[in-house]
């Protein structure tokens, strides 16, 4: 029932247009612990907080970041995770149909596990290769996001994971082209890259078949 009511949410906001700004809404960062998922243990960092001020940004991440399983989250090729804000409303619709939280429960950025929430960048304006251009750093769309049983706990439903993988609000790794630092309330420029492959399109080919 939740999967069929939230159909028609799923490319609201859709825009294949470049867009004139991109906003870091916030930056977040979290060290793992120890969370209770069913019957396993496992480490995770996948509650990010946000955090003011300046924020260091090197090869393999942010300053004061951790990634427990870097097979899906970290390295040089996947340092940082980025998500639209704009997803945000999606999200709460959900959960509150899921019945896991009030329909006007807030939910903070960081709560899907992206280091950088954005505003003004959706998921079909990336291409791999792309480049943000920031004051202070420089990151490049290195992948999309595979969700994992982890992201079901963040949202406090079992099938949130499915509607990542439905909706395509998958968000975007980045890989850290320059180092340098980053802070909320900065605006990056998006340079084109090879334009060859699209961030949306191969993450709906990496799909698992149902």
């Amino acid at each position: 029932m939740l999967q069929r009511n939230m159909r028609h949410l799923f490319h609201a906001g859709a825009s294949s247009a470049m867009p004139v700004m991109i906003e870091i809404f916030s930056v977040n960062v979290a060290q793992a612990e120890r969370l209770e998922i069913g019957s396993r243990q496992v480490l995770s960092a996948i509650g990010k907080r946000p955090v003011a001020g300046p924020v260091r940004v090197g090869a393999l991440g942010l300053a004061g970041d951790e990634q427990a399983d870097r097979s899906v989250h970290g390295g040089l090729a996947k340092a940082v995770y980025a998500y639209p804000h704009e997803h945000y409303a999606f999200w709460r619709v959900v959960r509150a149909q899921a019945r896991v939280a009030a329909w006007d429960a807030p939910l903070p950025p960081g709560t899907v596990g992206e280091n950088l929430s954005l505003r003004g960048l959706l998921e079909g304006d990336l291409w791999i290769g792309d480049q943000l251009r920031l004051p202070g750093c420089t990151l490049a769309v290195s992948e999309p996001r595979q969700p994992c049983f982890k992201f079901n706990h963040a949202m406090g439903f079992t099938q949130a994971a499915k509607l990542m993988q439905q909706s395509g609000y998958c968000g975007a790794y980045l890989t850290v082209i320059e180092s340098g630092s980053i802070e909320s309330g900065q605006v990056a420029q998006l340079v084109p890259g090879p334009r060859e492959v699209n961030l949306l399109e191969l993450f709906r080919a990496r799909r698992p078949a149902r």
